[in-house]
C-alpha cells in the first residue's frame, strides 16, 4: 500500500485540542489586577516615602526655628539685661554721664544689633546718644505734650508706668531697614527719672544671631502683623519650599518669625531608585499588556483551532475515502476512520506499524513490498495503482491507491499520504457487468441463429441431399450384378461423399461455435479468415436474397490479438445487416463488399454495402443502446460490436459510402502492437484496395466446396 493526499501533514489521529478552560476569564483578570495592584503599591511607596521626607523635615523646621527663636531671644534678653542695669548705675552713680558713655559704648560694640543707645530724660527729651547721631525718628520736643496717640508716646509711657523694659512698634528706616526701640525706665527715689532706650535693626538682629549653615538652609523673616516682610536673613536664592511661623515675643507687637526651607534637589539615590522603580513599572505593565494580548490571541487561535478540528472530524468520520500518512521510514502516523472501517484495525492497532502491514494479503506479500518501496521512493504512477487489502475478519477489499508527498508547514517533507477507494464493489459491478455483456452477447447470437435458421436448414439440405444422392450412387454400384462396380469410379464418388459430409459438418461447427456460451479468449487471430467464415456463414442468406458477396482481402494480412468468437460476431452482426440494407435495392445494386487493408500497426476491416445510406440525424444515434431502425430490431446489435472491438483496444465507426449506400468500418491493432481505442482513423483511400475477388455460386445443384468463397448472383 501506498499513500495520497492533497492537504498537508496532519496530527496524530484523533487527537483533540484541550477544551476550552472555565477559568480563562479569571487568567485574563489576573493580570490586570497584577498590574493595578503594583501601580497602587508602587504609587503608595513613593507617596509614603515622601511624606515620611516632608513630615522629617518639618519636624526638623520646627526644631530648629524653635531653637532660632531662643537664640534670638537669648540676644534681646541679654542687651535687655545690659540696660536694665545700666538704668540701675545711673540711678546710683554720682558721674552717670560717664557711666552711660562708657557702658553704652561698650553695648553698642559687643552688640551688633544695637544700632544705639539712647537716654532721655523724664520728659522725653534726650539727654546723650550713642553713637551721637540721632535716631531714625523724630523725637518729639517736648516728647509729652503731643505723643498721646504715637506708638512712640505709647511705649514711652507704658514703661513708666510699668515701670519695666517694654519694646514699642517697628519702624522703618531709609537706608537703614526696620529697626524697634526698647524702653527701660531709669529710678531715682522711686520716681522715673528718665528712660534709656536700646534702637535695634532687624536685619542686624538675624545677620549676628543666625548662623551661616542656618542660613543656607533656611530663608528667616520678621513679619509684621499684616505679613509684611520686615527683615531676612538668606545667603542663597532659590524656590521655598516648608514654612513654620512662631510668634517673636519679645519684642512681640505681632511680630512673627517665619522660617522657609529651599527646595532642594534631595536625595539623588532616593530619586534615582524611584526613576528606576516607575521605569520597572512601565515595564512589567508594558509586559502585562502584552501577556494579556498574547493569552487572547492564543485563546482566539485554541479556539479557531478547536472549531476547525471538530469540523476536520466530523469530515473525517464521514469520508468514504482511506486516508493514511506514513513517515519518511514507511512507519504509520495516521489513519482515518474510513481506512480503519476498510482494514478491519483501530487506530492503535495500526499507528506505529511499520511493513509488512497487517491488512497485506499474505498471498501477495511480494506485490506489496513492491508498491510500498515504489511509493516510499516516490516512484508511485499518478494516476494510481490497484491493490487488495485484507480485513482482519479475512475477506478481500479491492482498493485504488493514490499517493503523493506530506508536507509540513516549512515546507519539508515528512513523509507519503495516501487516499485509499474502496473499489470491491466496483469490482464486483464490473464481473457482474461482463457476465450481463456475455449473456446479452449469447442472447444476440441465439437470436441471430433463429433469425438464420432456415437460411441454416437449406444450407444443409444441400450437403445432406447430395451425401444421400451419393449414398445411393454407391449402393447400385455395388448391387449391380451385370458388371463388376468400377473402382476408380466407386474412390471418386466416395471422396465426393466424404467432402460433402465435412461440409456439412463445417456449417454445424461453426453454429455451435457461434452460439455455445465460453469465456473470452485471447488469442493470435487472421481477420481474413474471420471475414471468410463469417462470409461463408451467411451466404445462404445471401444467396436467398440476391445479394452478392464480395471479399477483398490482401496477401499475408496480419494477425490481430483478440477472441476469435467475439470477432466473428462482429463481423457477422455487419455483413448480416449490409445484407439487409440491400436486399430492398435493384438487383444490380444488391453488392456488399468486405474489404481488409493494413495502415502502420493497425488492421481495418470495412463493410461496405450499396443500401440507402443511414440519414445524418440517425448516424449520431446508431451506436446507442436499443436505438433501432428496424420494425422488428432490438437496438443491441452495434452497442455490441462497438463494445466487443473497443475491449480489444481498437474503434468501430460509420462513414457514409461514396456512390450511396454505407460502411461500418472497424480498426484493430496488429499483434504485438498498441492503439488508443480514440486514435483517428486513416485515411480511406490511403493504398489500393486488392483485386476483389467475387466467385459467383453455380446455378446448378451441384455443392461447391466449402473452402472457396460463394456469392450470390442475381
Amino acid at each position: 500500500m501506498s499513500e495520497y493526499d492533497s492537504a498537508s501533514a496532519p496530527p496524530a489521529a484523533h487527537q483533540a485540542p484541550p477544551p476550552p478552560s472555565p477559568w480563562a476569564g479569571t487568567y485574563l483578570l489576573m493580570p490586570k489586577l497584577a498590574m493595578g495592584l503594583l501601580v497602587v503599591s508602587l504609587i503608595s511607596l513613593l507617596w509614603i516615602l515622601h511624606r515620611n521626607e516632608v513630615d522629617e523635615q518639618r519636624a526638623t523646621l520646627i526644631k530648629d526655628i524653635l531653637w532660632m527663636e531662643q537664640n534670638l531671644r537669648f540676644h534681646l534678653s541679654g542687651v535687655e539685661d545690659q540696660l536694665s542695669q545700666l538704668s540701675l548705675d545711673l540711678s546710683q552713680d554720682t558721674a552717670p554721664d560717664t557711666t552711660f558713655q562708657v557702658r553704652a559704648r561698650h553695648m553698642v560694640k559687643n552688640n551688633l544689633e544695637l544700632e544705639q543707645v539712647l537716654w532721655l530724660d523724664a520728659n522725653g527729651r534726650p539727654k546723650a546718644a550713642v553713637p551721637t547721631a540721632t535716631t531714625g525718628r523724630q523725637i518729639l520736643e517736648p516728647f509729652g505734650d503731643t505723643s498721646v496717640d504715637s506708638a512712640v508716646a505709647y511705649a514711652f509711657d507704658a514703661a513708666r508706668k510699668l515701670g519695666k523694659p517694654v519694646y514699642g512698634q517697628p519702624y522703618s528706616v531709609p537706608l537703614r531697614g526696620t529697626e524697634i526701640e526698647l524702653y527701660v525706665p531709669v529710678f531715682r527715689d522711686s520716681h522715673v527719672s528718665g528712660m534709656l532706650v536700646g534702637v535695634f535693626s532687624l536685619n542686624s538682629l538675624l545677620s549676628s544671631a543666625v548662623p551661616w549653615w542656618f542660613a543656607e538652609k533656611y530663608q528667616f523673616h520678621i513679619l509684621d502683623s499684616n505679613g509684611a516682610v520686615l527683615a531676612a536673613k538668606s545667603n542663597i536664592v532659590g524656590d521655598l519650599g516648608l514654612d513654620y511661623r512662631i510668634p517673636f515675643d519679645p519684642p512681640g507687637q505681632g511680630l512673627v518669625l517665619e522660617a522657609a526651607t529651599y527646595s532642594s534637589p534631595g536625595n539623588m539615590a532616593q530619586r534615582v531608585l524611584a526613576a528606576v522603580i516607575v521605569v520597572l513599572a512601565a515595564a512589567v505593565s508594558w509586559s502585562l499588556w502584552a501577556i494579556r494580548g498574547h493569552i487572547l490571541r492564543r485563546l482566539e487561535a485554541e479556539q479557531a483551532l478547536r472549531e476547525e478540528h471538530a469540523f476536520r472530524k466530523a469530515m473525517e468520520d464521514s469520508m468514504v475515502v482511506g486516508m493514511r500518512a506514513r513517515d519518511m521510514e514507511g512507519r504509520i502516523i495516521y489513519v482515518n476512520p474510513a481506512f480503519c472501517r476498510m482494514s478491519g484495525y483501530s487506530p492503535d492497532e495500526l499507528i506505529g506499524t511499520r511493513p509488512p502491514m497487517p491488512y497485506w494479503d499474505p498471498e501477495h506479500m511480494d506485490m506489496h513490498e513492491f508498491q510500498s518501496t515504489r511509493v516510499l521512493t516516490g516512484k508511485s504512477p499518478q494516476e494510481g495503482f490497484e491493490s487488495r487489502i485484507r480485513h482482519k475478519d479475512g475477506h478481500m477489499v479491492h482498493t485504488m491507491v493514490y499517493a503523493t508527498p506530506l508536507i509540513d508547514a516549512s515546507g519539508k517533507q515528512r513523509g507519503w499520504i495516501s487516499s485509499v477507494f474502496d473499489i470491491t464493489e466496483r469490482k464486483r459491478i464490473e464481473a457482474l457487468q461482463r457476465q450481463q455483456q456475455e449473456k446479452l452477447e449469447q442472447t444476440a447470437r441465439l437470436v441471430t441463429m433463429g433469425e438464420m435458421a432456415s437460411t441454416m436448414a437449406h444450407e444443409l439440405n444441400q450437403p445432406l441431399s447430395a451425401i444421400a444422392s451419393y449414398a445411393a450412387g454407391c449402393a447400385n454400384m455395388l448391387r449391380s450384378e451385370e458388371r463388376a462396380p468400377d473402382r476408380q469410379a466407386l474412390l471418386g464418388v466416395i471422396e465426393k461423399l466424404s467432402a460433402q459430409a465435412q461440409r456439412a459438418g463445417r456449417v454445424i461447427r461453426r453454429i455451435y461455435d457461434f452460439v455455445r456460451k465460453s469465456a473470452p479468449q485471447q488469442e493470435a487471430v487472421r481477420l481474413d479468415e474471420v471475414a471468410e467464415e463469417a462470409v461463408g456463414f451467411l451466404e445462404g442468406e445471401a444467396k436467398k436474397r440476391g445479394v452478392t458477396l464480395g471479399l477483398a482481402l490482401p496477401p499475408g494480412l496480419p494477425a490481430v490479438e483478440g477472441d476469435r468468437l467475439l470477432l466473428g460476431q462482429v463481423m457477422i452482426n455487419l455483413l448480416r445487416n449490409a445484407v439487409e440494407a440491400v436486399s430492398d435495392q435493384p438487383l444490380h445494386r444488391r453488392r456488399v463488399q468486405v474489404v481488409a487493408r493494413v495502415r502502420d500497426d493497425q488492421v481495418e476491416v470495412r463493410v461496405e454495402d450499396t443500401g440507402p445510406g443511414i440519414p445524418t440525424e440517425q448516424a449520431d444515434s446508431l451506436f446507442t443502446p436499443f436505438y433501432t431502425t428496424k420494425a422488428e430490431g432490438m437496438g443491441m446489435g452495434l452497442p455490441i460490436c462497438r463494445s466487443i472491438i473497443e475491449s480489444h483496444h481498437g474503434n468501430l465507426r460509420f462513414e457514409p459510402r461514396d456512390g450511396g449506400g454505407s460502411v461500418f468500418a472497424f480498426r484493430l491493432p496488429r499483434e504485438g502492437a498498441t492503439m488508443a481505442p480514440d486514435a483517428p482513423p486513416p485515411a480511406p483511400n490511403a493504398q489500393a484496395a486488392p483485386a476483389v475477388q467475387t466467385l459467383q455460386t453455380a446455378q446448378s445443384t451441384q455443392p461447391a466446396p466449402r473452402d472457396q468463397t460463394h456469392h450470390a448472383a442475381p
